[in-house]
């Protein structure tokens, strides 16, 4: 057979008249591979073994099963075979019924003018070529959809990359019915030592027999598939090598073999392979891109773990036990780490600091100002004789002032030196909200009593300047400084009268828990204060903590 002949389309004349069938013939058998028969059924038992034809030809009048149904038995199996109808009488029902329902592409009345015959088979193999085309296009397009969602479906549902690489290997050999795949990792356009396999169960072909190192490193070199044949057992072998590359970054390369097979992979195959490789590809470069944020995330999370116990080590883990003196304090961030921070230094000549500061901002930055001024501040307070509470303040300025300004943050800080011999306080504030002092005698009608002597925070000028307030304290006396992660909590407007919400019920109103309403809290608060018990209750309240919250009293015994 010659190859003009291998490529001709094949077209079935039907006819019970033998002067038709032998015309019919003879006019299309140059063009065509031309298959007759003289009885429908002869037809049917034709196209079981030979096939789909591209145009059939049928007589409609003929005994036993006539043009239409015969058509209408070969229209679900070859839904893109081309039927042209030859009759002799002017049955109009029939013909619109074949038409109509998609049976027949065009009729023709005997007898029939040659050319007009010939004119429309020409007609009708176009119309089959276009549609085989777009057909093909279409089941293409469809297995290629499938074979996409099969890997990508396949990469979602795997826990981590290892197991992305596995599903993606296994996925494609058994698509693709190979005896063996090995999917290799690239990094820096360098093999890694990790290999991920599929072998056929039913193949008892050993993967050591499958070396394509040599294709490897030309994919490598060149980044395009390699196709290669050998002889193994008696039986053909072949080899396919390509490449998982997303935006020119090479991520792995995929080996498939095929062992005893007739014919290697067809060019559609091997195209549909490397459109797989390239979509999984670009789903294994999402996936890597994730397992490295999780990575870099739980790497973040450990250090900020540790700078977080390193704060909390940088606050006094133990109060001193004073006296007639008793002091609490409480610090948590809103985040791993944050700006607030206490102090409680007591000097060997008996003077008790307290200072409560906040640095603005949150997160790292904030804690890394906290660290500063603590460490500063603890060497100011540390001298024999530690300067008044404003030039320490100063002090603390001239030192960090300009990291400050560089940086655009600043700190608000109240800075306390308390003398239990003589219960004088002594007092600066930079900026820091003000501090709160009640009596043991104090009830809910009296006005709150703040201490408001008051300067800019640091940070914002070159030189800070103010003076220090002064009181003498009583016994029954609570100095009380906080941070603005209290004041400006978001409490339900009932917090202060009541522990408990009404049947249950969360109130609708919320606000600013402000200094007022912290006033009015530690008036209705149990006897002795407890500060834990204070933020705790605070704490329920405001369902979401936006900022650092830190708390410190002096209660004089």
């Amino acid at each position: 057979m010659t190859e003009t002949e291998v490529e001709k389309l094949k077209l079935m004349v039907v006819d019970d008249e033998p002067d038709n069938l032998d015309l019919l013939y003879r006019t299309f058998r140059r063009d065509f591979q031309v298959h007759k028969a003289n009885h429908a059924r002869d037809a049917l038992e034709i196209l079981d073994k030979i096939g789909e034809m591209a145009v059939i030809i049928s007589d409609q009048r003929m005994p036993e099963m006539n043009g239409t149904e015969f058509f209408s038995r070969t229209v679900e199996r070859f839904p893109d075979t081309i039927r042209i109808l030859l009759t002799g009488f002017t049955d109009v029902e029939d013909l619109v019924d074949a038409i109509n329902s998609g049976q027949v592409f065009k009729y023709i009345t005997k007898p029939w003018n040659p050319e007009r015959l010939r004119a429309l088979v020409e007609q009708a193999t176009d119309t089959y070529r276009v549609v085989k085309k777009r057909t093909q296009e279409l089941r293409r397009a469809l297995r290629r959809e499938s074979l996409f969602n099969e890997v990508t479906t396949a990469i979602r549902e795997s826990l981590d990359y290892n197991s992305m690489l596995q599903k993606t290997v296994a996925t494609i050999g058994q698509t693709f019915e190979a005896t063996s795949c090995l999917l290799r990792p690239v990094e820096s356009d360098r093999l890694t030592q990790d290999r991920f396999f599929y072998h056929d169960p039913k193949s008892y072909v050993s993967d050591s027999f499958f070396d394509t190192s040599l294709l490897i490193e030309k994919v490598l070199e060149t980044r395009h598939y390699q196709l290669t044949q050998n002889i193994y057992n008696g039986n053909p072998c072949y080899h396919l090598v390509v490449p998982l590359s997303y935006q020119q970054h090479l991520l792995a390369v995929l080996a498939l073999h095929q062992w005893g097979c007739d014919r290697p992979w067809e060019d559609e195959d091997i195209q549909l392979i490397v459109g797989v490789a390239e979509q999984a590809a670009l789903a294994l470069s999402q996936a890597k891109l994730y397992q490295r944020l999780q990575e870099k995330q739980e790497q973040i999370r450990v250090e900020l773990e540790v700078a977080r116990q390193i704060q909390i080590n940088l606050l006094r883990q133990s109060l001193p036990d004073i006296k007639d003196v008793k002091v609490q304090a409480c610090c948590y961030p809103a985040r791993e780490v944050g700006g607030d921070f206490f102090e409680v230094f007591v000097h060997p000549k008996g003077d008790l600091w307290l200072a409560v500061g906040d640095v603005s901002g949150k997160g790292v930055p904030a804690a890394l100002f906290m660290a500063s001024v603590i460490s500063v501040l603890r060497r100011e307070l540390s001298q024999e004789a530690p300067a008044a509470p404003n030039v320490v303040m100063q002090n603390l300025n001239y030192t960090l002032g300009d990291d400050l300004i560089s940086n655009n943050y600043f700190i608000t800080l109240v800075l306390a030196c308390y003398t239990p011999t003589t219960r004088e306080l002594v007092y600066t504030n930079a900026g820091h909200i003000y501090p709160m002092l009640w009596s043991r005698q104090a009830t809910v009608a009296d006005e709150p009593n703040y201490l408001k002597v008051r300067s800019v925070p640091l940070g914002i000028l070159p030189k800070w300047q103010a003076q220090s307030g002064r009181l003498i304290l009583t016994p029954g006396d609570t100095l009380l400084l906080t941070t603005d992660g209290i004041t400006e909590a978001m409490v339900s407007s009932n917090l202060c009268l009541t522990a408990k919400t009404v049947g249950g019920v969360e109130p609708l109103n919320r606000s600013m828990l402000n200094q007022d309403g912290l006033w009015q809290l530690l008036q209705g608060a149990a006897k002795p204060l407890s500060l834990n018990h204070l933020l705790a209750r605070i704490q329920a309240d405001n369902h979401v903590q936006e900022d650092d919250q830190t708390i410190l009293s002096l209660e004089v015994l």
